[in-house]
C-alpha cells in the first residue's frame, strides 16, 4: 500500500510470534492484493477494467469493503465516493501518472457525474459486482482502515488482548495495555514538512483515522491542492479544512469518513459528522493559526475534552499521520 504497517502488542508466552507475524502480514498483503489500484492484476484493476453491464467476481473481502464504501457514499451524499479513481490518476496521484495532465483532468471534469452508489451493482450472495457506467473506482480512502481491522481479527484470533494496530494514518487498539493503560497516540499537527504532535488521545477498544491535505498535493499556479478529490466537482480538495480525525468501533468507518468529512469542508463536514452522530476533530486554518472544531469526545468543553496538548504520548507507536 506504499506505507508501513506495525503493531504493538503483549502476548502471552504460549503465543507463536513468528506465526502472529506472518498472519499479519498475509492479510495485509491480501488487502494490497485485491484492492490496490498499482496492482495490474488485482480484484479492483479487474472490476475497473471490465465494460459497463458485465458482472465481474469478486472475493467476500473487497465486496464487503466496496459495500461499506457505497454505504458511504449514499449518506454522505457523495462526499465520499470511490468512483474517483479517474480524477486520482488525472491529477498525477495515481498508478498512470506523477503529475497532473491537462488532457486527462478535462476529460474527467467533462465527464457525467454519477456517484459509486448509483453506478454500481453489487450481489454479495454471488460473489460479483457489475458497473452500470463507466465509472474507475479507487479504494485508497477506505481499504487502509480495513487492513487495520483485519489485522485486529488476526491478532483476537491468535489470543491477543493488548495490541495496538497502525497502518499510514489509522490505526485501531485492541482493549488497553496490558497493565489496564489505554493505548496513547497523537494526533499530528497538519504542518507541511513538519513532524509534531498537535495532541493525546487514548484509545481503548476503538479505531481512529485521520485524513488531511498537508503531506501529498500538487501546487497549481501557487495553489496548493490535495491529493483527496471532490467527486462532485471533479476538482481536489482546497479549502481551510487541513485535517480530520475520527473515531469509531472499526478503522473502515473511520477511514472512510474522515476523508468524507475532509472532502465536505468547513461549512458542510461538521454539520454532516453531527447528522451521522460521529466523533471528529476537524483542524482548520484561520488567519495563520489552527482553530479546532470538535464532536463527541473531541467536544471543546474541558471535562468532555480528550485531547492533551503539547506533550508525547506514553505508549510507543508513532503518532498516526494523514494519507
Amino acid at each position: 500500500m506504499g506505507t508501513r504497517w506495525s503493531v504493538s502488542c503483549d502476548v502471552e508466552p504460549e503465543i507463536a510470534t513468528d506465526a502472529l507475524h506472518q498472519a499479519l502480514a498475509a492479510a495485509v498483503e491480501q488487502v494490497d492484493r485485491q484492492m490496490s489500484p498499482w496492482k495490474p492484476d488485482s480484484d479492483l484493476n479487474r472490476l475497473n477494467q471490465a465494460p459497463p453491464d458485465h458482472w465481474v467476481a469478486l472475493p467476500a473481502q473487497i465486496l464487503q469493503v466496496l459495500t461499506r464504501a457505497l454505504d458511504i457514499s449514499r449518506l454522505s451524499s457523495g462526499a465520499f465516493d470511490p468512483a474517483v479513481g479517474a480524477l486520482v490518476d488525472a491529477w498525477g496521484f495515481g498508478a498512470v501518472r506523477d503529475r497532473p495532465d491537462a488532457v486527462a483532468i478535462r476529460a474527467a471534469a467533462q465527464a457525467t457525474y454519477q456517484p459509486a452508489h448509483q453506478g454500481l451493482e453489487l450481489d454479495a450472495l454471488a460473489g460479483r459486482a457489475c458497473k452500470r457506467a463507466p465509472v474507475q473506482l479507487d479504494l485508497c480512502g477506505i481499504a487502509k482502515g480495513y487492513a487495520v481491522d483485519q489485522m485486529a481479527a488476526v491478532l483476537q484470533r491468535h489470543g491477543v488482548q493488548h495490541a495496538l494496530v497502525a497502518l499510514d494514518g489509522e490505526l485501531r487498539a485492541v482493549g488497553s495495555q496490558a497493565d489496564g493503560q489505554p493505548w496513547a497516540v497523537a494526533v499530528e499537527s497538519p504542518q507541511p514538512g513538519r513532524r509534531a504532535a498537535h495532541g493525546v488521545i487514548e484509545l481503548q477498544d476503538l479505531a481512529i483515522a485521520t485524513s488531511g491535505d498537508y503531506r501529498r498535493w500538487v501546487e497549481v499556479g501557487g495553489v496548493r491542492l490535495s491529493h483527496t478529490m471532490d467527486a462532485r466537482r471533479a476538482a481536489p480538495v482546497h479549502h481551510a479544512v487541513a485535517s480530520v480525525t475520527v473515531l469509531a468501533r472499526d478503522c473502515m468507518s473511520a477511514d472512510a469518513w474522515a476523508t468524507a468529512l475532509l472532502v465536505a469542508g468547513p461549512g458542510e463536514g461538521p454539520a454532516l459528522a453531527q447528522r451521522m452522530g460521529l466523533e471528529a476533530l476537524f483542524l482548520l486554518r484561520r488567519e495563520g493559526r489552527w482553530v479546532e472544531l470538535g464532536l463527541g469526545r473531541f467536544a471543546a468543553a474541558p471535562a468532555a475534552n480528550p485531547m492533551a496538548h503539547h506533550h508525547a504520548p506514553t505508549a510507543p507507536p508513532a503518532p498516526p499521520h494523514a494519507r
